[in-house]
């Protein structure tokens, strides 16, 4: 079956193509809200800082946010105050009595944890959004011309109220996409803001291959790093160590069970994305604030914080693996996986059930962490570099090309689950389980 009629598929399930059409929906709702302007600003004095900012944490920032930061659209702040206030709230859960007892409770817990979420993001909104405020009227363009005509009190509280209301809007569209659409809609978000930079991007560099500004072999040279990467990306997220499992056989009345023979797939990257977002979230927070005061001290910490420096690769690499482990140790735990298999008869070859086995799945899965973080680290920092030292004029590293690949590969192999579970044909052909009836 050709990848068109496999896409065909998708409108022939109701269910999915509601939840595809939905997803899009929201997603240009976002595209368009990303465009409209906050009040008060100049946007062309504004658009001159940004043109010499390209490269820096300040581009970085904004490829993430769509380019609604080089707008100061009402999106300016984009989604990552929301994903900050998550790493907090999650750090809080391991020193905090009540909040650890909250994510015992299931459903509900998650459910109140998340409402602290969105109360830490407006809290964070409104610390981001003043101190732009407060930079933007501080700033000029490189040709004398003020960011903000008319500074003041109005300016900043309605600049803190409307970048505020933004996030929180953001916010809600990525809630409404994972309750309501496919996929995960906060990656989603940050996925449609990366590639809406892409034809700007392609387009600047065919017009300077045309003008003999970058070399044509340096346009092939970083087509086919970025092809090189994507192949690395796409091989190494499917990686998985397979741990078998062996069921005991057990005699209930006259029928036997059990004897069977499976496996426990552990993924080499088990956390995905989210330790490259985090720590690009950890980040961008002071960075951001200290591009937009004007003092010495606050700018050296900018310039130090920004992509293909040594202080910025160090931060990002440890907080990397940081993430790395925090993510996996939150979302896998070897001890109930352990005592789910003992109740179930299931046992691996040579290891005793319960303990030993919860600390033989730990031992296996500390070592696919370590070589996650690696993974990660060198895709995210080796094109930071690469385009340093080959003057690449826009800002599309290593972390944009994992976020981009894998949240396209999770949002495909959701859609591609609604689609086998319904018996029509996915995109995916190799290496697919198949599960039609009769």
């Amino acid at each position: 079956m050709s990848g068109a009629e496999s896409f065909a598929n998708i409108f022939r399930i109701p269910e999915l193509k509601r939840r595809v059409l939905f997803t899009l929906g929201v997603l240009i709702v976002y595209r368009i809200g990303a465009h409209i302007p906050t009040p008060g600003i100049d946007g062309a004095a504004l658009a001159e800082i940004f043109e010499q900012a390209k490269g820096t944490i300040l581009g970085f920032f904004d490829m993430f946010s769509g380019g609604a930061l080089s707008r100061l659209t009402i999106f300016a702040l984009g989604i990552m105050p929301y994903i900050s206030a998550s790493i907090i709230l999650q750090l809080l859960t391991i020193v905090s009595p009540h909040l650890a007892q909250l994510k015992k409770e299931g459903e509900q817990g998650q459910k109140k944890i998340t409402q602290y979420t969105r109360y830490g993001t407006v809290l964070l909104c409104a610390v981001q959004s003043a101190g732009m405020a407060v930079g933007l009227e501080a700033m000029k363009s490189p040709g004398g011309a003020p960011i903000v005509p008319d500074p003041g009190w109005y300016f900043r509280l309605m600049t803190m109220l409307t970048l505020t209301a933004g996030t929180v809007f953001i916010m809600w569209l990525g809630e409404q996409i994972s309750e309501r659409g496919i996929g995960n809609g906060i990656s989603l978000i940050i996925f449609t803001g990366i590639v809406a930079g892409l034809p700007s991007a392609v387009g600047m560099s065919l017009d300077l291959m045309g003008t003999g500004e970058l070399s044509v072999l340096i346009g092939l040279l970083l087509v086919v790093v970025m092809m090189a990467v994507t192949g690395f990306i796409v091989f190494t997220e499917g990686g998985q160590r397979r741990i078998p499992i062996q069921y005991a056989k057990r005699v209930v009345g006259r029928k036997m069970y059990g004897g069977q023979t499976s496996h426990l797939p552990l993924k080499v990257n088990t956390s995905g994305v989210i330790p490259p977002i985090f720590a690009s979230s950890i980040i961008m927070f002071p960075a951001t604030i200290a591009q937009f005061i004007d003092h010495p001290w606050m700018q050296a910490v900018s310039a130090a914080l920004a992509p293909g420096n040594l202080g910025y690769s160090l931060i990002f690499i440890g907080a990397i693996f940081f993430f790395c482990y925090f993510y996996t140790a939150v979302i896998f735990n070897p001890t109930e996986v352990a005592d789910n298999m003992k109740k179930h008869g299931g046992f691996i070859p040579g290891i005793r059930p319960g303990p030993k086995t919860a600390e033989y799945i730990d031992q296996i899965l500390s070592k696919l962490t370590f070589y996650g973080a690696i993974y990660l680290s060198f895709i995210c920092i080796l094109p930071d570099y690469l385009i340093k030292y080959l003057n690449i004029p826009f800002y599309f590293g290593g972390t944009s090309l994992l976020i981009v690949v894998g949240v396209s590969l999770d949002t495909m192999q959701q859609i591609e689950s609604h689609l086998v579970m319904r018996n029509y044909d996915g995109f995916i052909k190799k290496g697919r389980l198949r599960s039609r009836r009769g």
